[in-house]
C-alpha cells in the first residue's frame, strides 16, 4: 500500500506494555519481571500473564517515559543487560509502534540463578 491515509491513530497503553514485555523477556540475561515494590527485600518473579505489572508506561510531553522492573540472570554482566534491556525497547517502541521514546529506567530488583 503506498497510499497515505488521513487520520491519527492513537495506541493504547497496555499495547505498549505488551510490545515493552515482550522486547524484555527476549533479551538476553533477563530471568523475569518483578513488582515495583520489594517486600521484605525478597523480589519475587511475576509469572508471564502478569508481565504488566512490571512496567510502567507513561506519556511525556515528548514520547514516552517506561521504568523496568526485572529480574537479571546470575553471572551477568547487570550494566551491559540493562543497556541491551533499553535499546531493545527502545527499538520495539519506535520500530513496530513508531512511538517515541523520552526515558527508559532499568530498576533490577534481583539476581536469580536460571535452571
Amino acid at each position: 500500500m503506498t497510499q497515505q491515509i488521513p487520520g491519527s491513530l492513537n495506541v493504547s497503553n497496555d499495547v505498549l506494555v505488551d510490545l515493552v514485555g515482550n522486547a524484555a523477556l527476549g533479551c538476553y540475561g533477563i530471568v523475569g519481571m518483578a513488582l515495583p515494590s520489594l517486600q521484605d527485600g525478597i523480589a519475587s518473579l511475576l509469572p508471564n500473564n502478569r508481565l504488566r505489572r512490571g512496567i510502567s508506561v507513561r506519556n511525556g510531553d515528548n514520547g514516552v517515559d517506561v521504568d523496568l522492573y526485572v529480574v537479571v540472570e546470575y553471572g551477568t554482566n547487570i550494566a551491559a543487560v540493562s543497556k541491551n534491556l533499553i535499546d531493545n525497547v527502545k527499538y520495539v517502541l519506535s520500530d513496530q509502534a513508531q512511538i517515541p521514546v523520552n526515558n527508559v529506567m532499568v530498576h533490577v530488583q534481583g539476581i536469580k540463578v536460571r535452571r
